[in-house]
C-alpha cells in the first residue's frame, strides 16, 4: 500500500514564484530518498495557492524522506512571513 500527501500552501502573491522554487528544491531531495515514487508541484490557475503532491512506497519511506528534507533543505520548508496563511497538509493511503 503506497502512502501519499497533498499540501496546500498559500504564499503571498509577491512570493509565489520563489515558493515554487522552494518546492522544487524539496522535490529534488525527495527524489533521492528510498521509497520515493513521485512528487509534483502545482499552482492554482488563480495563483493563490501552491499545491504539492507526493507518493511513497510506505509510510516509513514518507517519514524518512521528510526527515531528510529537514537535514538537507530545512530552510525550504519553514513557515514564515512570506505565507499568507497556514498550510493544509493531508496524508493519503492508496486503496487500489
Amino acid at each position: 500500500m503506497s502512502f501519499g500527501f497533498v499540501a496546500f500552501h498559500y504564499p503571498k502573491p509577491e512570493y509565489v514564484e520563489e515558493f515554487v522554487g522552494r518546492c522544487h528544491r524539496v522535490r529534488e531531495v525527495l527524489t533521492a530518498q528510498p521509497g520515493y515514487l513521485r512528487a509534483e508541484v502545482w499552482v492554482t490557475p488563480e495563483g493563490d495557492a501552491v499545491v504539492t503532491t507526493g507518493e511513497f512506497g510506505s509510510q516509513e519511506a514518507f517519514q524518512g524522506a521528510f526527515a531528510a528534507i529537514g537535514r538537507e533543505a530545512g530552510d525550504a520548508v519553514v513557515f514564515d512571513e512570506r505565507e499568507a496563511r497556514p498550510r493544509e497538509v493531508r496524508t493519503l493511503l492508496s486503496r487500489g
